[in-house]
């Protein structure tokens, strides 16, 4: 069986942290012979959710932008994997949006009561969460955590997978993190095989 896997890259900073971390999990990956479609959100044109109730009667978006390339990729994909810093306690601003127009897919879900898996190769979806943040606070990535798993639901997807890391903020420290790169790895090695979820 093909695994249909989309990477989300989340950060407005190119070769950040979260760009990084994607990337080791991406080398487990391809290491265990599997690959992924590759999207940096920083690339894609995303209107915020204007609350207009557009989607509430058929599940679809009104608004015309580059999320309707994305709203393609998460109906397919069996595993989706978002890495994204934190800001203020939160997902930044290209982020959040990218979650919020997927509203439709909540009304899809629990209003039209439709299947979010008939598209999906393996029959299933798989939700994964890679983060990194400059505070070292014990609560940094709750409000992430809380926020990534009632993304992944609306997306009919099961959140199986986090790794978080904090006290992590200028370019390339994620690199000298003790770690976070190895554990990105092994994580992606496991996520190739779908027989490992979760």
């Amino acid at each position: 069986m093909s695994v249909n896997i989309t990477a989300i890259y989340g950060s407005p900073r190119k070769d950040g942290n979260t760009d990084l971390l994607m990337r080791s999990f991406l080398s487990g990956m391809h290491s265990a012979g599997c690959k992924a479609r590759e999207l940096y959100l920083r690339n894609f044109s995303l209107y915020p959710c204007t609350a207009c109730g557009g989607c509430a009667e058929t599940g679809c978006c009104v608004l015309q932008d580059d999320m309707d390339v994305l709203y393609g990729y998460f109906e397919e994909s069996d595993v989706l994997v978002l890495a994204a810093p934190v800001y203020f306690y939160g997902f930044g601003a290209m982020t959040k949006a990218m979650i919020d127009r997927c509203q439709c897919f909540w009304v899809r879900k629990y209003r039209l009561k439709q299947d979010m898996n008939k598209n999906r190769p393996s029959g299933c979806g798989h939700g994964i969460l890679l983060s990194v943040g400059g505070s070292g606070g014990s609560r940094n990535f709750e409000g992430v955590l809380l926020s990534a798993r009632y993304f992944f639901d609306a997306l009919g997807m099961s959140f199986d997978h986090h790794l978080t890391y904090g006290s992590v903020d200028e370019s390339g420290a994620i690199l000298r993190h003790p770690t976070a790169c190895a554990e990105a790895e092994s994580l992606g090695r496991k996520v190739a095989d779908l027989k490992a979820i979760p």
